[in-house]
């Protein structure tokens, strides 16, 4: 008597990405298996509990043999060990260094390097983040601030080439690494209402426009610092509101620009030598650090507040 058997032989690494999102979560296996028994996933398989857990260890081996890639993203596109579609690759690189914003709010313009268990143990219980994925989040922002740290050029572009991230997400690391460099101040209440993607927004604009590489297209520097000469031309702008001609003719060419445009011109025009002064002096003191360091607290103070005061809307700001 004969029988037959077809065998097929395959080595592509299985990738199962609900597994995949509890590991970066920093679940253990255990909790793990739990969660997965309350998606209903023994129910729609016909799988034993054994079975779920053997499978959830299986792949918690995978992904911990698959970090020290992770932390290099282009060695992934090059070895050989693990069969792994480019797609699926990618996924896997964009999912490990995402983060949550909760955890960037918490630790954005700080240093990155002087944090301690402590410090992450805080942060952990105020956002509800475990433990572990907000030590992966932490070692994520240290590994990209150190390699793209002394390099010329973008900033953008030195993190997605490096770490073949989307253009989104590198970014946003653009943004917390020019924050970390450069120290702004961020945790105090009054900014507490901005959310990281505000602070990222104005870090775009900062990189584009006041940055040496910026200010002379010419010069292949980096984008993490800002340019000092053109902070100490800011403070020409104080003529604007010490020269009463020159200030009569700035609020002319302001109001001619935004008539029509704003819904509360009247306000504005009302009130433009104070904002206008409240802006000019905000900008004639970053010439030294740590006013450079409280730019954010310093604008919502001298501009923001006073437009909250007269009722402006937020999109007018």
């Amino acid at each position: 008597m004969t029988s037959e058997l077809d065998i097929f032989v395959g080595n592509t690494t299985l990738i199962d990405e609900d597994v995949y999102r509890l590991w970066l979560d920093g679940y253990s296996v255990s909790d793990a298996v739990v969660l997965r028994v309350c998606s209903g996933i023994l129910e729609q398989t016909g799988a034993t509990a054994a079975v779920l857990q053997s499978d959830t260890m299986d792949h918690y081996r995978t992904f911990h043999m698959l970090e020290r890639l992770l932390h290099a993203p282009p060695k992934m596109l090059h070895q050989l060990i693990f069969q792994i579609p480019p797609s699926r690759q990618a996924l896997l690189i964009e999912s490990y260094y995402a983060f949550d914003e909760a955890f960037v709010r918490e630790v954005l313009g700080k240093k990155l390097f002087k944090g301690t268990k402590k410090d992450l143990d805080d942060i952990s219980t105020k956002t509800g983040i475990t433990l572990k994925s907000c030590r992966r989040h932490l070692d994520n922002f240290k590994r990209v601030f150190k390699v793209v740290e002394e390099m010329r050029g973008s900033l953008v572009d030195n993190i997605q080439q490096h770490f073949l991230l989307s253009d989104r997400l590198a970014r946003d690391y653009a943004a917390i690494v020019f924050f970390a460099n450069n120290r702004f101040e961020t945790g105090k209440k009054k900014l507490h209402y901005l959310s990281f993607g505000d602070f990222a927004f104005c870090a775009e604009l900062m990189i584009q426009n006041w940055t040496l590489r910026a200010i002379d297209s010419q010069v292949d520097d980096m984008d993490m610092d800002l340019d000092k000469e053109f902070l100490q031309d800011l403070k020409e702008l104080k003529v604007l509101v010490a020269d009463k001609d020159l200030l009569d003719l700035h609020k002319s060419l302001v109001c001619t620009a935004l008539r029509g445009k704003l819904g509360v011109f009247s306000e504005m025009e009302a009130n433009f030598k104070n904002l206008s002064r409240g802006l000019v002096n905000v900008a004639a003191k970053l010439t030294h650090n740590k006013d450079v360091r409280d730019l954010f607290v310093d604008l919502v103070e001298k501009f923001v507040e006073p437009c909250r005061s007269d009722h402006w809307p937020l999109n007018e700001y």
